[in-house]
């Protein structure tokens, strides 16, 4: 998380990881969220997802930083750092 300024924009930086799931008798598989981490600088969560998505039980990883405005609490569409393995896509997020 980095602070833009003190009274602007606070910067997550996420990894977050997927596993694929078979839900019911339709058969299809679908993608569920596994793990989420935060970290201090991009570098980091991306450093983080490339090794995650190299995991046996994971189906793909995205790093993306997201802004927050802590005055107003809303938080900004996610921009991708690193999009890896099967991952959903954007309109699913």
């Amino acid at each position: 998380m980095t602070r833009t300024d003190e009274s602007a924009t606070i910067v997550h930086y996420i990894c977050q990881t997927y596993m694929e799931q078979t839900p019911g008798r339709d058969g299809r598989t679908e993608l569920k969220i596994g793990k989420q981490f935060q970290y201090s600088t991009a570098a980091e969560a991306q450093n983080r997802a490339e090794r995650e998505a190299q995991s046996e039980d994971c189906a793909g990883a995205d790093a993306y930083m997201i802004s927050e405005d802590p005055n107003s609490g809303e938080v900004g569409l996610p921009s991708f750092l690193v999009r890896l393995g099967n991952v959903p896509e954007f309109d699913d997020f």
